[in-house]
């Protein structure tokens, strides 16, 4: 169950971070108040992983998937662009959440 509350933890994240860069500086209202839901709900959801996963672990997920799918959202949704640079740094994120989760015996599996 750990990792499907991480799971919404991330995506609560990415709704809120998305709706951050949509506030406009907390100048829109609607997108201000999905903001403080969206990461109210991630925190309350992280805390809830790390009743049985591993700090370190779960904020690594929590923040190299979050880099990652946020850059996707950024792109699709706000048309910012990804350099080679950009892309290869994301996939060394993703490198080192794979091996955190399949090698390390810190990931409380």
């Amino acid at each position: 169950m750990q990792w499907v509350f991480l799971g919404i933890a991330i995506v609560a994240e990415i709704i809120a971070t998305s709706a951050l860069k949509a506030s406009d500086g907390f100048t829109r209202p609607m997108p201000a108040a999905l903001v403080v839901l969206g990461y109210g709900c991630s925190f309350y959801f992280l805390s809830l992983t790390l009743r049985t996963v591993p700090l370190g672990t779960a904020y690594a997920m929590w923040s190299g998937i979050g880099i990652v799918l946020i850059s996707i959202v950024g792109w699709i949704m706000f048309g910012q662009r990804l350099d080679a640079a950009a892309i290869a740094g994301m996939a060394l994120i993703v490198a080192g959440v794979l091996v955190i989760n399949l090698l390390s015996k810190t990931a409380g599996h």
